[in-house]
């Protein structure tokens, strides 16, 4: 079977908005709880307390994208990421695609936009290091859920 590649770009764009809300919804609470305040008129952490919000970005888009193929947002919004062969990505893939996520958000998403709209298969630059792609698991051109069928692999290429 041969699938097609998509841009799904306003699903990508909302699911990332929503993601990275989330991300900072908590973070934002985080410094409010558990910060001190500074000479600016804010709130600050300092020292270890810096790490928990780290831990909690690298929890939710990392470990979980590794697992599940997606995070929340972009379950919500039925995105998976899988390998170029649409096979299901493993940790460090899902590690290079979040490095480079202030490259690709940088200046609201251009670069990833550029990217997207640009490249062959639809990727975004943290997708083309790590040679992964996203696609809609309600798009039958995109991905096919053979498990649904009887099979074992989740994936078929």
């Amino acid at each position: 079977m041969t699938f097609k590649y998509k841009t799904n770009l306003k699903k990508r764009i909302f699911a990332t908005l929503l993601d990275y809300a989330l991300i900072l919804v908590s973070t934002f609470l985080y410094i409010e709880f558990f910060g001190h305040d500074n000479n600016d008129g804010g709130r600050t952490v300092t020292g270890l307390l810096v790490l928990p919000p780290v831990i909690v970005w690298f929890i939710y888009f990392v470990i979980i994208e590794s697992i599940s193929g997606a995070t929340l947002s972009h379950q919500g919004f039925n995105l998976k990421v899988v390998t170029l062969n649409r096979k299901k990505i493993s940790f460090v893939q899902a590690l290079k695609r979040h490095l480079l996520d202030p490259i690709d958000i940088l200046f609201y998403g251009i670069p990833g936009l550029i990217a997207i709209k640009n490249t062959d298969k639809h990727q975004r630059l943290g997708d083309l290091w790590a040679k992964t792609i996203v696609v809609d698991t309600e798009d039958p051109e995109q991905y096919l859920n053979i498990k649904e069928a009887g099979y074992n692999q989740e994936f078929i290429a």
